[in-house]
């Protein structure tokens, strides 16, 4: 039987290939950035020492969290090592995935507080003061009012340029 030009049949790999995980969703951008917060740690600790000697969440946490909070503050990489805080943020992140899955994730984070009990009753707070202040049109300040033009489209991770150590 003749298939219709005009249609393609279903490729049986792309039926099994459709429901396995799909990796090409990771941006490769996030992997390039993250790969240099990996290779810090290489150079500082050893490559995969984590496997070995174990990870305690909470040290993780910290320090994914200082990265991504620098970061907020408009610090687009690490003082000492270059590397982006986004990327030392990723590195962390995929550590303490990596320790769960390999069994060596020492869960050390406190027992719940109700975090997300508190959330939930505070968004009723959030709803009244939006409604509030609905008629008021504030300038809101962010990190561009601080950087030329040129430099908000793309952030400088000098290329070309010998870094200081």
């Amino acid at each position: 039987m003749r298939q219709d030009p005009k249609t393609k049949g279903t490729n049986p790999k792309s039926i099994v290939g459709s429901n396995k995980l799909p990796l090409h969703l990771w941006p490769s951008t996030a992997t390039a950035v993250g790969c240099l917060g990996f290779l810090d740690g290489m150079l500082k600790y050893g490559y995969a020492n984590y496997r070995v000697s174990g990870v305690r969440a909470s040290v993780y946490i910290a320090a994914a969290l200082r990265h991504i909070l620098a970061y907020l503050e408009g610090e687009e990489c690490a003082s000492d090592s270059k590397v982006p805080h986004l990327g030392h943020a990723l590195a962390c992140l995929a550590i303490l995935v990596d320790a769960k899955a390999a069994g060596v994730l020492n869960d050390d984070r406190p027992y719940p507080g109700g975090y997300n009990k508190l959330v939930e009753e505070l968004l009723l707070v959030v709803e009244y003061l939006k409604k509030s202040h609905a008629d008021k049109n504030p300038r809101h300040y962010t990190i561009k009012d601080n950087l030329n033009e040129s430099e908000t489209r793309r952030p400088r991770l000098d290329r070309g340029r010998k870094l200081d150590r």
